[in-house]
């Protein structure tokens, strides 16, 4: 089956298990959307190896496919130790200072002195994923005195994060520029940023990337859950990157934090990925544990626009199975009627225009009257975006250019194909025949209703009968 229409689409991570042409154009065919390369992994030549790859898998498929360019962001570790490792008491007073020399029980390297002139006493320092926790005690130019309050071993070039402090750091390194200019060479689609603080930060990439490709933001930092209505306004789409997000917020507070993103999400119209350790069993197992299936199934009721896979199809001994399993997952839960009645609830209030009644009264007549599609035909894509937020019950088929195409991947309901296919379908009456082969064995039956435009506005709604 070359299209695999749901309304909440599937972003997966390409990686050694997955690569090769064969493999990614198998991805695809299974249920991906998205392509998602982790630039924390791999070279440019790997990269641009896969980029090619899924062009030729989208060109074999005769569909759009997106490509996301996912920044690693600032890495902060600590230094290395004498002994490769120590074992930290709790209780126990231990430095992190800018002294280059190996490591001991009181005292290791930290080379980042903006966390030490950004520190405050009482903030916490997470090591290794937050196993470890320490408290700033006191502080001078080039030090951090610190209580342990976890215990534990702590390894040379362990993580740390610092979740109670804006820290002053670039929200682009050395490193991400190189990435990010390669990757928009190659001509991706999105470009994930990571570690994002402020509504500052994604203004600063924006000012970089110029519209070259849509800007997915990552929120995984407390700080960013502050400014989560600027930084979405700013943004093309959002990451819920719950993997860093729950070790700098307490993990029980990360699903209510995941709703209240999608909830601002949705309502300023932006598409959002819910990510991380979704199917992560299955990175060594064949089936997922019912938990995982819950958090699938509850993002889809939840009204995610996608969901993730890392390394399930990345670096997993199943990752066609991981796809296989999000494909069926998802499409059990818009099976159910509740799932609808979420939806139905999720449409904003429409705009008091001539416009916003015309795309009002397509989102009704698609919960009353059994249409194959809602067609639409325009260049900036905005009523399929607009129609897309409203979770519409019909398959949103949009006509656009290809770049458009492929950013369109990403949003809820929306199948886009390039312009060049439009009108001889329209001039022809042949949507149902059409959709009725794209669509195979799907459900496409009734007629379809297409959105006239004149000047860039909405003119009128037109019934298309096969």
């Amino acid at each position: 089956m070359d299209i695999r229409f749901r309304n909440t689409k599937i972003v997966a991570t390409v990686g050694p298990a997955t690569s090769g042409a064969d493999k990614i154009e198998r991805l695809a065919r299974t249920g991906v959307n998205v392509f998602r390369l982790n630039f924390s992994h791999g070279t440019h030549q790997d990269h641009q190896d896969r980029y090619n790859d899924i062009r030729a898998a989208e060109k074999t498929l005769g569909r759009p496919l997106g490509i996301l360019a996912d920044m690693q962001g600032p890495k902060l570790r600590v230094g290395n130790f004498a002994d490769s490792f120590v074992v930290l008491e709790n209780g126990q007073a231990f430095t992190l200072d800018l002294d280059g020399t190996p490591g001991t029980q009181q005292r290791v390297c930290l080379p980042h002195p903006e966390i030490i002139s950004a520190a405050e006493i009482g903030s916490r320092l997470l090591l290794d994923d937050g196993k470890l926790v320490l408290k700033v005690t006191g502080k001078t130019d080039a030090s951090i005195e610190t209580e342990v309050l976890v215990g534990g071993k702590l390894s040379g070039c362990k993580g740390v994060n610092v979740p109670d402090v804006t820290l002053p750091i670039p929200i682009l390194t050395k490193k991400d520029r190189a990435d990010l200019d390669f990757a928009l060479s190659l001509g991706v689609d999105f470009i994930a940023l990571s570690f994002v603080q402020t509504a500052e930060d994604v203004q600063k990439a924006r000012d970089i990337i110029q519209g070259r490709a849509a800007i997915i933001s990552k929120i995984e930092k407390p700080q960013a859950l502050e400014e989560i209505s600027e930084i979405v306004a700013l943004s093309e789409g959002i990451m819920i990157a719950r993997g860093d997000l729950g070790v700098e917020c307490p993990p029980e507070s990360v699903p209510a934090s995941q709703k209240r993103i999608l909830k601002e999400a949705h309502r300023q119209g932006r598409p959002v990925i819910v990510a991380t350790q979704m199917l992560e069993s299955m990175i060594t197992a064949p089936s997922p544990t019912r938990a995982e299936v819950s958090d699938v199934a509850q993002a889809v009721y939840d009204g995610a626009d996608a969901t993730m896979l890392s390394a399930e199809s990345a670096s997993g001994s199943f990752p066609f199975e991981a796809v296989a399993t999000m494909d069926r997952i998802i499409r059990q839960v818009e099976t159910d009627m509740e799932w609808r009645s979420r939806m139905k609830n999720m449409r904003p209030e429409p705009e008091l225009t001539a416009e916003g009644a015309l795309l009002e009264g397509a989102a009704k007549i698609s919960e009353v009257y059994p249409l194959s599609a809602i067609i639409t035909e325009s260049d900036d894509v905005k009523y399929a975006r607009l129609l897309s937020n409203k979770r519409v019950f019909a398959k949103i088929v949009s006509f656009t250019d290809a770049a458009e195409a492929r950013r369109l991947c990403l949003y809820w309901g929306v199948w886009a194909q390039e312009k060049t296919l439009a009108q001889s379908i329209i001039r022809n009456f042949s949507v149902e025949k059409w959709l009725s082969e794209k669509l195979k064995n799907q459900d496409h039956q009734g007629a379809a209703l297409s959105l006239e435009e004149e000047k860039g506005q909405i003119s009128g709604l037109k019934l298309i009968n096969a």
